[in-house]
């Protein structure tokens, strides 16, 4: 039995985070199994004027390749994408995503609850949210809607992280599943892959 409490029923991972999370995001994307079969969802804070390097810093690191969507870019298996700079990035029923440049959220564009609160939306209890460290309380908010929709939230051990405001934002505002250092979010995302073999 799954020490995670996990199934084959999950339909993809969305994954936030910001000062400080590029460590932790890129150990989980090089240590992702060759065979792991469900989209990855970054939404990370970023300079929104820096449009090139970032995407291909975590591709050097990453498994699989890392895209930027376009707008109505369907969500495929296997795929690793990352919100793009300066833009809200949501997931949309139909599989595909949506970009906006509405108003900063929480400071940030990409705004990471938009994110996490839109694919909670589309993907319900098949949804696995993953919260990094990060500088302000970004995220807190689509964890929330996640665990209410029945996913699984996990997020990075607060003592681990390099700054802990986000993780601790979401711990505040709703019962998170698993608070676990980036090496445990690795192997739950091993142990996940094995039951889709």
């Amino acid at each position: 039995m799954s020490q995670f409490n996990l199934n084959s029923s999950y339909k993809a991972v969305v994954i936030g985070g910001s000062a400080g999370s590029f460590q932790g995001i890129t150990k989980i994307l090089s240590q992702l199994p060759k065979t792991f079969p469900l989209p990855i969802i970054m939404c990370l804070h970023r300079l929104k004027h820096v449009r090139n390097g970032f995407v291909e810093a975590l591709s050097i690191k990453s498994v699989f390749p890392v895209v930027e969507p376009n707008d109505k870019e369907q969500i495929k298996k296997g795929g690793i994408y990352l919100a793009p700079s300066n833009y809200h990035m949501s997931v949309e029923l139909g599989n595909y995503f949506a970009m906006s440049t509405e108003e900063m959220i929480n400071n940030s564009r990409p705004a990471i609850d938009i994110t996490l609160g839109t694919a909670a939306f589309v993907y319900r209890e098949k949804l696995i949210g993953i919260l990094l460290s990060g500088a302000n309380r970004d995220g807190g908010m689509g964890m929330k809607h996640i665990k209410d929709k029945g996913g699984l939230t996990i997020v990075q051990e607060p003592s681990e992280c390099m700054i802990d405001t986000m993780p601790k934002a979401a711990i505040n505002l709703t019962k998170i599943d698993h608070v676990l250092k980036v090496d445990d979010i690795v192997s739950l995302i091993n142990e996940l892959d094995k039951y889709y073999r």
